[in-house]
């Protein structure tokens, strides 16, 4: 069974569960959405996938709206999945954009087309699977929009490689530090909701993660989007991600990374030399804080102000949290669609 018809028949049985009834039903088979107000269920917004070989990856992607719309590709985080954009995908498409939302390396159905290939989860390797998406796309440039490890990805492209990016929405603002200072101790209260980054440096956490990686991803769910009330058919249209053969091995590589535990992809050395060195980002940026994001405190953008030499307005979203689009996806798509309306006045 191919990926497209396994997720398909998924997303259906989800549906049907769901109590997305016949005009779910339709939808997956076909329909049309207008605005996510006429989404029944979700996820079958996103049951539609189609797959592409990108650089080291054969990328799992949702694609809709006129080929020749101003292209948006938006990107999830870590531990979310392409549902994270399931209302905003359709708003984007009822405004005239081409949509792609991809999977990221390690989730749902995108797989590495080589068993020899380091299972990396350094940022460095998300911005170049997204410049590879670009490039087998054939898209010269679209607004990159993404949170977390899609932000990462999504900035990453905007510093290095501005002529492919119309506009830049980066969840938690500007997405890189300095490494050496990943070593630096915090005070106690700064440190403890960090528990699972030091818990994934041991063995222990690894097999932890891989046996329970279901519960703990819902647990940040909880943690990390505290006034975020989704129920268990929200989670359970996203778990399945986490089933993905690498996801285990790219996820704890990806928080060993970071605290220099582990080596990165030689491949990547390029990249990863000129993101530690904190890249200015010329493209114009939105950046959004969730208001109750308790993985990353909202701030009023100012201290990263520098890091942004095009223009750039921040924004804090009350009442949302880290999964700053599957919790606010109006606020999340009027930020995406402001820079499209820019791009079209810049041409």
């Amino acid at each position: 069974m191919t990926n497209h018809v396994d997720f398909l028949r998924r997303g259906l049985l989800r549906g049907v569960a769901a109590g997305a009834g016949i005009a779910g039903l339709q939808l997956a088979l076909g329909g049309k959405v207008a605005s996510a107000s006429g989404i029944g269920s979700p996820a079958l917004a996103l049951a539609h996938l189609k797959n592409i070989d990108a650089g080291v990856l054969n990328i799992a992607y949702y694609e809709a709206g006129p080929v020749d719309g101003p292209a948006v590709v938006l990107l999830h985080g870590f531990p979310y999945d392409i549902e994270a954009y399931a209302e905003v995908a359709p708003i984007l498409v009822a405004a005239g954009c081409r949509v792609i939302v991809p999977y990221l390396r390690g989730f749902g159905p995108t797989r590495f087309l080589t068993a020899g290939t380091l299972r990396s989860g350094e940022f460095a390797a998300f911005g170049a699977d997204l410049l590879a998406l670009l490039d087998a796309l054939s898209l010269p440039r679209a607004v990159l929009a993404g949170y977390d490890w899609g932000g990462k990805a999504a900035s990453a492209v905007a510093a290095l490689w501005p002529e492919r990016c119309a506009g830049l929405v980066s969840g938690n603002g500007y997405a890189f530090s300095d490494p050496a200072a990943a070593l630096i101790p915090a005070k106690p209260e700064s440190e403890m909701p960090l528990w699972w980054q030091f818990y994934f440096q041991t063995e222990r956490g690894r097999a932890g993660y891989a046996k329970y990686r279901r519960e703990f991803n819902r647990l940040f769910w909880k943690q990390w989007s505290p006034t975020w009330r989704f129920d268990d058919a929200t989670f359970a249209r996203t778990a399945p991600s986490f089933d993905n053969a690498d996801h285990v091995e790219v996820s704890i590589h990806s928080f060993r990374h970071r605290f220099g535990a582990v080596q990165g992809d030689p491949a990547y050395t390029g990249i990863g030399r000129k993101l530690a060195s904190l890249p200015a980002i010329p493209v114009r940026t939105v950046t959004l804080d969730g208001g109750d994001d308790s993985a990353h405190r909202p701030t009023d953008g100012s201290a990263q102000a520098a890091k942004f030499t095009g223009p750039r307005v921040h924004r804090v979203i009350p009442g949302a949290g880290h999964n700053l689009p599957q919790e606010a996806p109006r606020a999340f798509a009027d930020a995406v669609l402001e820079l499209v309306r820019a791009d079209r006045r810049a041409r």
